[in-house]
């Protein structure tokens, strides 16, 4: 007798929860995929369609050009669904920013970029805490580590990756004069629970100091934060946004589990050269995108030559479209 059914119709597969949550979610996805495919398809029939009008004069050039934009967004959020599907998904990421070359007006562009980002993430529906944040002593930040939690977050924030660099009128300069200042962002991906990451306890050295940050009273009158040194990597890690001290080093072990985790990804991958390359000395010739405040106002990403004017709106993470831009041109 022949099995009659789909898997997703049998009885057995709910024996297995995980495996039937799997089979949904694929099927889900074929699903969408088939519902784009369709919409692109006749999204291009429609602009084929427009075409053979406007050869015979029944159409005008505009409509034209408004039909092929159309086609081409479409396009362009298949393209960056399917880059997403490959995506490490809803883990947390984990950002670093920190100010290069140009001193306190590095430190202030670093606490900018920390703004920007933690917006920009607000903006996506993203979870934000803020891991470590060290002020400088004339202001800004001396270092800043977030924790961003949300789906596809680490693909999002892979363009970001670099060095950026910023020009205006110094606010720390009497004389008013223009400074160039450069901040790094680097990010990577929290390790999830079921991935083994083996180290052992003697290699780590640990510190402990007061909390300068939030926390409450009882955080800047104890030593609640931690600072770690693993002795094979030379990673350091540092900590201070949990209320215990206890709660800090098991935050700053899972941000030491994620280096080393990434570490070997990107020896497995053979990905270290390109990695390193955006990691370049945060200084001239080394930026990945350039904001200028004056003598005009413009962002400009130095990769896929996108720019904006809109640079206030900008800072205020509104930068989904250069993410997009560089995910489309490089995944």
């Amino acid at each position: 007798m022949q099995e009659s059914g789909t898997l997703i119709q049998r009885s057995e597969r709910w024996d297995n929860d995980s495996k039937t949550q799997a089979t949904l979610a694929l099927t889900k996805s074929y699903k969408d995929l088939l519902q784009d495919l369709d919409h692109a398809t006749t999204s291009w029939q429609d602009l084929i369609t427009l075409y053979g009008f406007y050869k015979t004069k029944e159409a005008t050039e505009e409509e034209l050009k408004h039909a092929y934009q159309d086609f081409n967004k479409i396009l362009n959020d298949l393209t960056l669904k399917q880059i997403l599907q490959k995506s490490p998904g809803g883990r947390d990421a984990i950002v670093e920013i920190n100010p290069g070359s140009g001193g306190v007006d590095s430190q202030d562009w670093a606490a900018m970029l920390l703004r920007m980002y933690t917006m920009w993430a607000k903006k996506q529906g993203y979870t934000v805490q803020h891991i470590y944040h060290q002020t400088g002593e004339s202001g800004g930040i001396k270092a800043a580590t977030l924790a961003i939690q949300g789906p596809h977050v680490c693909t999002y924030l892979k363009p970001e990756i670099g060095v950026h660099r910023l020009v205006r009128l110094s606010p720390f300069d009497a004389q008013k004069r223009r400074h160039t200042s450069f901040a790094s962002v680097y990010a990577y991906p929290m390790v999830q629970q079921d991935i083994d990451v083996s180290i052992n306890p003697a290699d780590i050295k640990w510190e402990t100091f007061r909390s300068g940050g939030s926390g409450g009273q009882h955080a800047n009158k104890v030593e609640t934060a931690v600072r770690l040194r693993h002795a094979p990597s030379g990673l350091v890690v540092t900590c201070q946004q949990e209320r215990s001290q206890i709660q800090n080093k098991n935050r700053a072990l899972e941000i030491l589990k994620s280096k080393l985790y990434q570490r070997e990804c990107d020896t497995q991958q053979a990905q270290r050269a390109a990695t390193t390359k955006q990691q370049k000395k945060i200084a001239f010739g080394s930026q990945i995108r350039s904001y200028v405040l004056h003598p005009y106002k413009m962002v400009k990403d130095l990769r896929t030559g996108l720019k904006t004017s809109q640079v206030q709106t900008f800072l205020d993470g509104d930068l989904q479209n250069f993410i997009q831009a560089y995910l489309l041109e490089y995944a």
